[in-house]
């Protein structure tokens, strides 16, 4: 059964760091993912895009919000994917989650079709 889980999710105070992690599992995950990314929901609000990545060429992709801010990355040999959060604010306030898509679709969320359970991100200010 292919699935994803994300971790690494917190409580921080804003200007501090996190890093969450995403691990893919099943045999045949790679045979049907091309791309990852991460979005974010908080309350009462619609999921939105923060980043994705390409598992072959190591292509990213930012969400203005957050570029300069956080940085994804991926290990092709262990099948995780990574998202480095700095400088946080007390906006970045969500639930994240983790996503893989058939093909590169950066931002579009209907394009991905295999999503985590989510990790919840804390910014104290």
């Amino acid at each position: 059964q292919v699935q994803l889980v994300e971790s690494g999710g917190g409580v921080v105070q804003a200007g501090g760091s996190l890093r969450l992690s995403c691990a893919a599992s099943g045999s045949t995950f790679r045979l049907s993912s091309v791309a990852m990314a991460w979005f974010r929901q908080a309350p009462g609000k619609e999921r939105v895009f923060v980043a994705a990545i390409t598992w072959k060429e190591s292509d990213t992709y930012y969400a203005n919000s957050v570029k300069g801010r956080f940085t994804i990355s991926s290990d092709n040999a262990k099948n995780t994917v990574d998202l480095q959060m700095n400088s946080l604010k007390s906006e970045d306030t969500a639930v994240y989650y983790c996503a893989s898509g058939r093909s590169w679709v950066r931002s579009d969320v209907n394009g991905y079709d295999l999503w985590g359970p989510g990790t919840q991100v804390t910014v104290s200010s």
